[in-house]
């Protein structure tokens, strides 16, 4: 079992213990804001489950059906787990808004339970910091988007769970009951956020949005490093599909450059691109310069590149006319 699905893993079991537990105290205590959480917790076990499908699917190899590997299976997970969320925030609401009506009726009170639901919101908290911080580092290293939307899931539970535990802190100190569904509001609007942000997130590379400015930038500074090796680059493309990135360009070198030394150049370049950006898929297109003396693509006509086509170019004409 490789790192991410025994992190994967790791979500599955703590959101089914937190899920049960939260449903239960909720139950128990009558509070809507600890039955909100458990529903929340109810959503990301669904969304780890998925997490985890996700990573053991795109980590399989590259097949007849799918060449192009199975990267975006992890997108496609993501863009899932966004829309549980947005349902959960709505269930949510939904359930506060009739405690709410109930308590200014005279149909709510406080519970004489309201301390264990603290202990479990507390405890959720805690273990959710450490699982979703275990995630995200995982997610981050080995660009998952899985691992990474359920981190952000985990992470956003950490803080309602927090908003929980003072919602019922104050109830119990001042017995107001309608905190308990306003706290239960605040939850949904929370996730609403993380919802959105993680469907920008995993959606995007879907429709094979470029990569980040950064890792972009990234790219162009290895190209730039070989400057002196060839004449120009251009029609630098950029796309990921879950947690692989794809990058095709053209590149121009001087003319009758022997095939060996442009293959061998171009190794170079997707090895140290792999090395900065892990999991890089690169497509290299060669193509011979064809402009000479002031027609130079590079800055100086009399540069060193420049120079070299065209004395390649006149040993050429030597043979021909020979």
């Amino acid at each position: 079992m490789n790192e991410r699905t025994q992190v994967a893993t790791l979500s599955v079991a703590s959101n089914s213990f937190l899920t049960l537990a939260k449903i239960v105290i909720g139950s128990i205590s009558g509070s809507v804001s600890i039955l909100s959480e458990g529903i929340h917790s109810g959503i990301d076990l669904i969304a780890a489950f998925i997490a985890l499908f996700a990573v053991r699917e795109s980590g399989k190899p590259a097949d007849s059906r799918h060449a192009y590997g199975h990267g975006k299976i992890e997108n496609v997970s993501g863009t899932i787990e966004a829309v549980l969320i947005f349902i959960a925030a709505i269930m949510i609401i939904f359930k506060a808004i009739q405690k709410a009506y109930s308590i200014l009726e005279g149909g709510g009170s406080t519970s004489d339970n309201l301390g264990i639901g603290m202990i479990i919101m507390g405890f959720s908290s805690l273990i959710n910091f450490f699982v979703s911080r275990q995630l995200m580092r995982v997610g981050k290293r080995t660009g998952s988007i899985a691992l990474e939307a359920d981190a952000l899931h985990l992470r956003t539970d950490v803080y309602t769970s927090a908003g929980v535990f003072c919602g019922l802190l104050l109830i119990k100190i001042t017995g107001w009951a309608i905190l308990d569904p306003l706290v239960a509001i605040g939850v949904a609007l929370l996730i609403f956020k993380t919802s959105f942000e993680l469907t920008k997130e995993a959606f995007s590379p879907l429709v094979d949005v470029s990569l980040p400015e950064e890792e972009c930038e990234i790219i162009s500074e290895v190209l730039r490093l070989h400057a002196n090796e060839f004449v120009e680059f251009h029609k630098l493309r950029t796309r990921k599909a879950g947690a692989e990135r794809h990058v095709d360009l053209h590149l121009v070198v001087a003319k009758y450059t022997p095939v060996v030394d442009v293959h061998e150049l171009c190794d170079r370049i997707e090895l140290e691109i792999n090395k900065k950006l892990h999991g890089t898929h690169i497509l290299i297109h060669a193509e011979p310069c064809s402009k000479r003396g002031e027609a130079c693509p590079v800055e100086e006509a009399t540069s060193p590149t420049c120079q070299r086509c065209q004395a390649k170019n006149e040993n050429k004409r030597q043979r021909l006319d020979n």
